[in-house]
C-alpha cells in the first residue's frame, strides 16, 4: 500500500517524466536516445570538459530560453533574415529545425572531435549552396562570412545573457566561454570569431547600424509568440521562455521590434521567463531522461583533446 505521500511522489515522478519525453522528443527527434549517446556516450577524444565555461552554458535550462532571445535577435539582420525566410524549414517543420541546431551546439561542444569535424563540414557544405535575394537586393549566400559572424555573435551573446540571468548557476569566466564558442563557428567559416566579451560586444555594436525589424523580421516575431504543435500546457510554458526573452532582449533590439514595456512590466516578464527556464530545470532533472545525457567522465583522463 502507498501512503498518501508515496502517492503524491509517484503522481509527480510520473507526470515529470511525461512532460520530460515530451521535450526531449521536440528538441531531440524520435530517436533522441540513440542520438544522445552518439554525442556523449561515444568513445573518442573531447574539446571541452564538463569544467570548461562552454559546457556549463550549453548544459543549462537557460539554453532554451536563450535559443529564443538569440532567434529573435538574429532576425533583425534583414540579409540574414532573408536567407531564412527563403530557406528555412522553419514553419513547415520548426521542430525539426530545432533539432538540427540542437544536435550541432551538442556535438561541437560534447562530442567526439572526429564526429564534430565532419558535422562542421556538412553544414559548410549546405552553407554553400544556399543562395539567394534579400528585399534589399543584395544578392547573399548562407556562407557569407558578414552574415555567419553576425549570427554566431547574436546566439553566443544570447546564451550568455540567459545563463547569467536564469541559469541559477555560479558565475563563470566569460571570456573562455566566447573563446570557447569560436571554435565551432570558425569550423563553419566565422571569420575571426571573437575571443572576449569585450571584442564580442564590439562586434554586436559594429552591426547596429545594419539592424531593421523588416516584415520579415515582424513575421517571426509573430510566429515565435504562437509555434506550432503545442497543445495547451505546452503553451504556457514555452509563452513563460517566450516572454522571458523579449524582456532579455537589450534595449535597441526591443525598440526596433516595437516592444515599449515598462520597467515594471519588464521585470514581470524576466520572472515568468525564469519560472519557465524553472519548469525546464525540472523536466532535464528526470532520471530516465538525465541518463541519456552519459559524458566522456567514463571514459579514461586520454579521452579529453586540449
Amino acid at each position: 500500500m502507498f501512503s498518501p505521500w508515496q502517492a503524491v511522489i509517484r503522481v509527480h515522478d510520473e507526470v515529470r517524466h511525461k512532460a520530460a519525453l515530451d521535450l526531449r522528443s521536440r528538441t531531440g527527434g524520435a530517436d533522441a536516445t540513440a542520438r544522445a549517446r552518439t554525442i556523449w556516450g561515444a568513445p573518442g577524444p573531447r574539446w571541452f570538459t564538463p569544467d570548461d565555461p562552454i559546457w556549463q552554458v550549453h548544459a543549462n535550462a537557460s539554453m532554451f530560453l536563450g535559443g529564443l532571445r538569440a532567434l529573435l535577435l538574429q532576425a533583425l539582420h534583414p540579409v540574414a533574415m532573408a536567407g531564412v525566410a527563403q530557406n528555412s524549414t522553419y514553419r513547415e517543420d520548426p521542430w525539426g529545425r530545432l533539432q538540427q541546431i540542437s544536435t550541432f551546439i551538442s556535438m561541437t561542444t560534447y562530442g567526439p572531435v572526429p564526429d564534430a569535424e565532419r558535422l562542421m563540414a556538412r553544414v559548410t557544405k549546405v552553407h554553400s549552396m544556399i543562395t539567394g535575394v534579400a528585399p534589399n537586393g543584395r544578392h547573399y549566400t548562407a556562407s557569407d562570412p558578414d552574415l555567419l559572424l553576425w549570427v554566431h555573435c547574436a546566439e553566443i551573446d544570447s546564451f550568455l545573457d540567459a545563463y547569467r540571468r536564469f541559469g541559477h548557476a555560479d558565475p563563470l569566466d566569460a571570456d573562455r566561454y566566447v573563446a570557447q564558442a569560436a571554435r565551432a563557428a570558425e569550423g563553419i567559416g566565422v571569420p575571426a570569431a571573437p575571443r572576449s566579451e569585450a571584442e564580442l560586444t564590439d562586434v554586436l555594436a559594429s552591426y547596429r547600424p545594419l539592424l531593421e525589424a523588416g516584415p520579415d523580421a515582424l513575421d517571426v516575431l509573430t510566429y515565435l509568440r504562437r509555434p506550432a504543435g503545442l497543445d495547451r500546457t505546452g503553451l504556457l510554458g514555452y509563452a513563460a521562455l517566450f516572454n522571458g526573452a523579449l524582456a532579455s532582449l537589450p534595449p535597441y533590439a526591443r525598440a526596433l521590434f516595437g516592444i515599449e514595456w515598462g520597467s515594471a512590466r519588464s521585470a514581470t516578464a524576466l520572472r515568468v521567463g525564469d519560472s519557465g527556464v524553472t519548469a525546464v530545470r525540472w523536466m532535464l532533472n528526470d532520471p530516465l531522461v538525465a541518463d541519456d545525457r552519459l559524458t566522456h567522465e567514463q571514459l579514461s583522463p586520454a579521452g579529453t583533446a586540449r
